[in-house]
């Protein structure tokens, strides 16, 4: 009698597996129909019914006793439950690692190595377990499948030592130890499974070579961004070769293409840019990439064509690809990082690259257009997010509204340049000073000084350069007063408090306001030379000269200023000093003055400084 309820017992326990394992194939399939519906909600309804039911399914196996029999099945449940979770949450948890520490402990049950949990961390579970599937084969391709999740949640996290340990207890008898994880990860070769397993959504061949591109192209990227190229070229190349979505190749050739023209490989890195663009949808990588390579190439035309096309290619919203109910590569790679090479930003900040691109490269009524329309997005609020890309001076709103102010004058829009001053006036006059007078200061002998933004008097500035383009000099020369009241209000103590932010502390730097002063000096003399007034002017250029006795073009305004009021021996001994000063290397410090800065420069350049090296010259040779 007894015998008989041992025999009924052990055929009830079979067909309960048989049907829990008919279970996990139905929820396999309805995952997989769930996949291939053109309905999202039908799609994510069925999805989550098939979660939900591993979900149980995977409780009513674990209320068995751990046998060898039951946990083929079970850690097949588990597998399926993570990769279905991890997808449809798009990413790992902490839950999903305590599914694949509690079928480990399963594992190590069955050999009564309880203790195992208790005195090791999951690393150590990792060991065991894999050292009782030495004795349990049937064990085998399972666990290997439960190791590829494992080794993507390491990898998402960081956790790279223990990824590396793992895989070299996996390609164990498969290759010499190794701690290249790259190399790992081609010689793991995950045991096929049995015609007759029960069902997955992923098996881990599949899983393994999503883990090698993911990995590959994560080694490449940082490896590009640390300027270790010869091994990003590769890592990348293996990315590019292995199981790579169309969405992913875009951004795998874009990052060959910005590495092969560091590189010095202009034409090659051009032949995967086309590549990129021919792959899908997602054009911006590449072009601003291609914007990036014709600037080095001198290429201006075709930047600005790139440049055009990427504010285009943003403006278009693409509809993303059903993604499949896997693991896949784009989920084991790291959120989009703003200081990625591959990071091409917002519609506006590719709008800001091509505006300061043009007005760079004497563009200037393109340039006016494009800041215009940006201001336009900024002041009625469509965009309240906006800020212009990262960029080493960290620029702010107060400087796009210089620099537009300074391509509408380029591009002889004095008026409208005046009103876009008008309008930066109004949201900056809170850091105007409350005393109008520097002696009050003094005199009161406050110990608050007064802080004045740069921006403000460099606005003046332009709206000098503006009423200069107007013809009306006496307003030019009250501005650019104005301006220079404002800059030397600037006390020793006001630079020790610092800054407000970032982008004011470039602005503020001691060149930026030294070539700021240069320029509203010279400025302000040029207008006193139009006005006929060259004792003024004269007084105007010398305090230049004394302020930055570098800025050779000071240097040639005061020497022209000297010879009209032919004070020839003066003329002469500063003639000579500039003369030194040519044979010297000259530092190129433009690259660290803001744009509207450097074009305001442009401007009060004499256009004739080698004519009068040469009437000089010819002059002293005729006294010798």
């Amino acid at each position: 009698m007894a015998h008989k309820t041992t025999l009924g017992s052990s055929a009830s326990h079979v067909s309960c597996l048989d049907l829990w394992r008919e279970k996990n194939d139905q929820l396999v399939r309805q995952a997989k129909v769930a996949q291939d519906s053109s309905l999202p909600l039908r799609r994510q309804q069925l999805a989550q019914d098939a979660l939900e039911g591993l979900k149980e399914l995977l409780c009513s196996l674990r209320g068995l006793p751990a046998t060898v029999s039951v946990l083929p099945l079970e850690l097949t449940v588990i597998c399926n439950f993570i990769t279905l979770r991890a997808n449809l949450a798009q990413g790992f948890n902490e839950d999903l690692a305590q599914d694949i520490q509690q079928g480990l402990e399963r594992v190590l049950e069955t050999q009564g190595q309880l203790e195992a949990r208790l005195e090791h961390g999951l690393r150590g579970l990792w060991d065991s377990a894999l050292r009782v599937s030495s004795l349990l084969p049937e064990l085998l391709p399972v666990l290997h499948h439960l190791a590829g999740l494992q080794a993507a949640l390491w990898l998402t996290t960081n956790c790279l030592g223990d990824l590396t340990l793992l895989l070299q207890t996996l390609t164990v008898g498969q290759s010499r130890a190794s701690e290249d994880m790259l190399l790992l990860l081609k010689t793991w070769r995950p045991p096929a499974e049995e015609s007759d397993a029960p069902l997955t959504l992923q098996d881990a061949r599949g899983l393994r070579d999503v883990l090698l591109t993911a990995f590959a192209y994560r080694q490449g990227l940082q490896e590009l961004i640390t300027g270790n190229l010869p091994k990003a070229l590769s890592s990348l190349h293996e990315a590019a070769s292995g199981l790579c979505p169309r969405s992913l190749l875009v951004q795998v050739y874009t990052a060959l293409g910005t590495c092969l023209r560091k590189m010095g490989s202009p034409q090659r890195a051009l032949l995967y840019l086309v590549a990129a663009l021919k792959e899908g949808s997602t054009w911006g990588p590449p072009l601003l990439e291609a914007s990036r390579l014709y600037q080095q190439l001198g290429n201006i035309a075709a930047e600005i064509e790139s440049l055009e096309l990427l504010v285009e290619a943003l403006s278009i919203t693409c509809i993303p690809e059903a993604r499949q109910l896997l693991i896949e590569v784009e989920l084991l790679l790291p959120r989009p990082d703003p200081t990625s090479p591959l990071h091409c930003g917002t519609q506006s900040q590719a709008k800001y690259l091509l505006a300061s691109r043009c007005l760079q490269t004497g563009r200037a009524v393109d340039a006016a257009e494009h800041y215009l329309d940006l201001l336009a997005l900024l002041l009625d609020g469509s965009e309240p997010k906006f800020s212009p890309p990262p960029c080493p001076r960290g620029l702010c709103v107060p400087e796009l509204f210089l620099e537009a102010a300074a391509a509408l004058i380029q591009a002889g829009r004095a008026q409208d340049a005046l009103t876009v001053c008008e309008e930066l006036l109004s949201r900056t006059s809170f850091l105007l000073p409350k005393r109008p007078r520097l002696w009050e200061d003094a005199r009161r002998r406050t110990k608050e000084s007064p802080h004045c933004s740069p921006w403000v008097s460099a606005t003046h500035l332009l709206q000098g350069q503006a009423w200069a383009q107007l013809g009306a000099q006496k307003e030019a020369i009250s501005e650019y007063s104005r301006c220079l009241e404002l800059l030397f209000r600037a006390t020793p103590k006001d630079k020790e408090q610092g800054p407000a932010s970032s982008c004011e502390q470039e602005c503020t730097s001691d060149l930026a306001l030294q070539q700021l002063q240069t320029a509203a000096l010279i400025s302000r003399g040029l207008e006193w030379v139009a006005l006929g007034q060259d004792t003024k002017a004269l007084q105007d250029f010398l305090l230049s000269v004394q302020m930055c006795p570098g800025n050779q073009d000071a240097s040639y305004h005061l020497l022209q200023t000297l010879r009209r009021l032919d004070r020839r021996d003066e003329a002469t001994a500063l003639w000579r000093r500039l003369e030194a000063q040519t044979e010297l290397p000259q530092e190129n410090t433009a690259w660290s003055l803001p744009l509207y800065l450097e074009t305001c420069l442009g401007w009060i350049r004499p256009p004739d400084r080698e004519t009068l090296r040469e009437e000089f010259q010819t002059s002293e040779t005729c006294d010798l």
